[in-house]
């Protein structure tokens, strides 16, 4: 029993002192207007980006992605929104944001509100910078998703991993869901810990951040299970439609519909 409770000590001053964690990089938002370019770059096109999904991802176009002060406030926040028009072939647009820096390891941290709305699939993700591994890029290189919600189910939380050896082509992608009850009405803090031999994946306040544990993945076998040795960069995008986003339809109605996020904040161990 002594064992057993001085591991959980161990385990909550990682989890929780915040002595022992470096912010190397943050971006708050606290302006009105236009995306910071020094940080962030779009991924642009209408090609179904290989999920089917329904939406033209635009190019640093304020409609889509921009920065505004909560009323009242010197304190700001990102605003994608997805919008129901045509542009450039498809009938919906919407921003994907990539982060210039990447990094291998360290902790994650995103405050976000998340919409409501059938056919929405808002996404707080990481890819790799370079293939490195086998033949393809994805998904021999992986994927970390630390948040994917699905607008019909919008309480739902997912949390998920891609490999070579365990992907959703495969139907096999390792995964697990939470159901948080206000993460449409109360902005989250959703947090990776990502280290040379484990993903985890948190929902919680500021409260406490590490409130529910969503996903755990640890290394084993070799690059085809495991290929997060790699700088990955941070995603942050709403998709409409989909083949899991759109599986139950898309309600036209509804838009626009936009994720707020508040900051995003990433920590490197000291």
């Amino acid at each position: 029993m002594k064992v057993y409770l001085a591991l959980i000590y161990l385990w909550c001053i990682i989890q929780f002192s915040d002595a022992d964690w470096v912010r190397v990089w943050e971006d708050n938002f606290d302006w009105d207007g236009g995306i910071d370019l020094n940080k962030w770059e779009f991924d642009v096109g209408g090609h179904g980006w290989g999920n089917n999904e329904n939406q033209y991802y635009t190019q640093n176009r304020i409609e889509n992605a921009r920065c505004e002060r909560f009323p009242g406030s010197a304190n700001g926040r990102l605003i994608i929104e997805a919008r129901k028009e045509d542009y450039g072939g498809s009938r919906f647009t919407s921003a994907r944001l990539k982060s210039k820096v990447k990094w291998t390891y360290g902790r994650l941290q995103i405050r976000a509100l998340l919409p409501v709305g059938r056919g929405i699939w808002p996404a707080l993700w990481m890819l790799p910078e370079r293939q490195v591994y086998g033949s393809t890029y994805w998904p021999d290189n992986g994927e970390i998703d630390l948040m994917e919600q699905v607008g019909y189910d919008p309480l739902r939380i997912h949390s998920t991993v891609h490999t070579k050896a365990n992907n959703h082509m495969l139907n096999n992608h390792p995964s697990n869901s939470v159901i948080v009850g206000d993460a449409t009405t109360t902005f989250k803090i959703y947090t990776l810990d990502w280290n040379a031999n484990t993903i985890e994946m948190f929902v919680g306040s500021e409260a406490n951040p590490f409130q529910t544990r969503i996903f755990v993945w640890n290394k084993h076998g070799d690059w085809t299970t495991w290929p997060f040795d790699k700088p990955f960069f941070v995603l942050l995008n709403i998709a409409v439609g989909g083949s899991w986003g759109g599986s139950q339809g898309i309600d036209e109605n509804i838009f626009p519909r936009r994720m707020e996020i508040d900051w995003v904040y990433y920590y490197q161990w000291r």
